[in-house]
């Protein structure tokens, strides 16, 4: 049997306009029902030139569902009960999400309920024949900052090695290294993360738009990861070594950024270029008689039913999420003593973090070892979008106040018999070089992994027992031997780790 025996054959059935309406009005429920999360994308759509790019994403979506418009009628619309299964786990994940205040995830799990959504409503074939379009929506989703510092070493590391090539002396200390003309740094702006967000967006839908077989699709995405990162470092590096040539006349400006894009754009223009030439054309998946086959509207009492119950199940979580805040909440202020630390307060610390306003803090400079050491305890309880513990906007380098980031690692440190595993990083400033050991405490637990941190602030907001977290950090001057830093903050976590523990779980069991 033919295309169009099978067609005119199954008499296909085309949507008729209640249909079409109760569709509409399913996929706009969850705009609505978590419409604090759709404009959480948005401001930061509004904030970052880096996802300025998500208010495409929706129509170039419904751009690319209208060219695949002849499914409609030549497949029918059945709803797929299995996909409210699907529906819930969103749901479930972004209430997850909520409890630990993961933007991230909560915005992905948001946007992923429109492709569950259609699933459910117009059934597996319909759907699963509109499956790029749909999940296109995803890119809407502002994330990839997460990639900013490891795109900041490895241009940094790129950079350095094709200076050292070309033959001119680096000194480099972290992100930081000095020419013989100059001083030079990788920061957020120059880490790329732009150009791979940008190149993965428009890779996918190029990569969607041009090939047909599956492993030239993915080739072409492979591709539109790794080039604009080994781009990214020629770019730095050549920006170095025209400011170096020139004297530091040029490069440093405005004319860096402008440069930067030129190049981008460049990349960007050579590599589809160049995938032209691997284009596949649209199979003919229809023919004529197919397109012209009639057909009958599909009664809309099936989709009605899907509809409600895809509603009712987008909606039960945010409800949920209503209760757990109300049952959560602790309206009891926050008060950290400072009594019970066993070292003595020398005067102001001459370092502090930069980090979202907390409820509560214990500040000091104290004295270990023969060493200064500055003591910062941030707590934070009934945390939100404008007050969190863990979030990608709480800096350890103050750039307030004139401190750079120059390395950071992982560590775990015997203190008192007990293992603590923290993060330590050095920063640089012009009142000197710090060495800084910091760490969380959430619902009890000691933690330096903000994932793990997150989700015991979710367990814990879930079960009933608050959100209460705090940002322990201790830091004193660093030279050229780390180890004597490292002593003094050992010695000084010795004597205050136990007293700093039980200063915390008082406050959190006012």
């Amino acid at each position: 049997m033919n295309d169009t025996q099978a067609l005119s054959g199954a008499a296909r059935e085309r949507m008729s306009v209640p249909t079409v309406a109760i569709i509409v009005a399913a996929l706009l429920a969850p705009l609505l029902l978590y419409w604090s999360t759709a404009a959480s994308i948005v401001s930061v759509w509004n904030s970052s030139e880096t996802f300025a790019h998500g208010y495409a994403i929706a129509p170039i979506s419904l751009w690319l569902i209208w060219r695949r418009r002849e499914v409609f009628k030549q497949i029918p619309v059945a709803p797929w009960w299995p996909a409210l299964v699907l529906l819930a786990l969103c749901g479930a994940g972004w209430l997850v999400a909520r409890a630990g205040e993961v933007g991230v995830v909560m915005q992905y799990a948001f946007v992923a309920m429109f492709p569950v959504m259609a699933l459910a409503l117009l059934g597996r074939r319909l759907a699963g024949a509109l499956t790029f379009p749909l999940l296109f929506l995803l890119f809407a989703v502002p994330f990839g900052e997460v990639f900013v510092q490891p795109l900041i070493n490895f241009t940094a590391d790129f950079t350095v090695a094709a200076v050292r090539a070309t033959g001119i002396p680096v000194l480099r200390n972290g992100t930081m290294f000095e020419l013989p003309t100059g001083n030079w740094s990788v920061v957020e702006a120059c880490s790329g993360v732009r150009y791979l967000i940008s190149s993965i967006t428009l890779g996918c839908l190029y990569a969607y738009l041009s090939y047909r077989s599956n492993w030239r699709r993915a080739l072409f995405i492979g591709l539109s990861i790794v080039v604009p990162i080994i781009a990214n470092g020629l770019r730095a590096y050549m920006i170095v070594m025209i400011g170096h040539t020139s004297d530091m006349a040029l490069a440093t400006g405005v004319d860096h950024l402008i440069y930067g894009w030129l190049f981008f754009g460049l990349v960007m223009f050579v590599m589809f270029w160049i995938g032209s030439y691997w284009r596949e054309d649209d199979p003919v998946t229809t023919s004529a008689a197919a397109a012209k086959a009639t057909s009958a509207p599909a009664p809309a009492r099936p989709v009605l039913g899907a509809a409600i119950a895809a509603v009712l199940v987008c909606a039960m979580w945010p409800a949920l999420a209503v209760i757990s805040d109300k049952a959560a909440h602790n309206p009891t202020p926050v008060t950290l003593d400072g009594a019970r630390l066993a070292s003595t307060s020398t005067g102001m610390p001459t370092w502090s973090p930069d980090y979202l306003a907390p409820d509560a803090t214990l500040k000091g400079a104290y004295t270990a070892a023969g060493a200064p050491i500055s003591l910062n305890v941030l707590y934070y309880r009934n945390q939100g979008p404008d007050k969190r513990l863990i979030s990608s906007v709480n800096r350890v380098d103050n750039r307030k106040e004139g401190f750079q980031h120059v390395a950071s690692s992982k560590r775990v440190e015997t203190i008192g018999g007990r293992e603590l595993a923290l993060r330590e990083t050095r920063v640089r400033g012009a009142q000197g070089n710090f060495l800084v050991w910091h760490w969380n405490w959430v619902d009890g637990r000691f933690t330096a992994n903000d994932y793990i941190g997150k989700l015991w602030q979710a367990q814990a907001k879930l079960m009933m027992h608050g959100d209460d977290g705090a940002a322990l950090m201790v830091a004193t001057p660093v030279g050229e031997h780390p180890e004597s830093a490292r002593a003094a903050l050992r010695a000084f976590l010795g004597a205050n780790l136990a007293p700093l523990e039980a200063t915390l779980e008082a406050a959190r069991g006012k």
